[in-house]
């Protein structure tokens, strides 16, 4: 038993040898989305610390293995949208994260993972409704 918790405490301080730092990087203002105040507010309250360059990483996110797969979620949301860069993508692609945004933010996003430990990111369903609304665009 003590072997396995000394084996247990070496892997954890190791772990912790290894880096998964969330950079913000600088971005033009300009680039940002533009969308209405309340639109505005649901994203950078439920989307932005996945989908931006405006990260708030909570104390947790530098202690492995939790910083691991908060990296690689903050990665693969910048990787699929970044609102910090809007303006970067073309209109065929923009046209493409709308549709998308309206797929999943009635079930799939925010990740339930994300709102379990973030109450204030879940939408509500007026708050969906308005997401919808403002994406504007038919499912498929």
């Amino acid at each position: 038993m003590k072997k396995t918790l000394y084996i247990t405490l070496i892997v954890f301080l190791s772990l912790q040898l290894i880096p998964a730092k969330i950079n913000n990087p600088s971005s033009d203002k300009n680039l940002e989305i533009k969308a209405p105040q309340e639109v505005m507010s649901i994203l950078k309250r439920s989307c932005y610390d996945c989908h931006s360059n405006e990260v708030k990483t909570p104390w947790y996110a530098s202690i492995a293995p939790a910083s691991f797969f908060i990296k690689n979620h903050v990665d693969l949301g910048r990787k699929w949208l970044n609102f910090s860069t809007w303006e970067n993508y073309s209109e065929k692609d923009k046209d493409k994260k709308l549709q998308g945004i309206f797929r999943t933010v009635y079930a799939a996003m925010p990740l339930a993972s994300y709102v379990s430990l973030h109450k204030d990111a879940k939408l509500t369903k007026d708050e969906i409704k308005l997401m919808r609304d403002w994406t504007g665009k038919a499912p498929f």
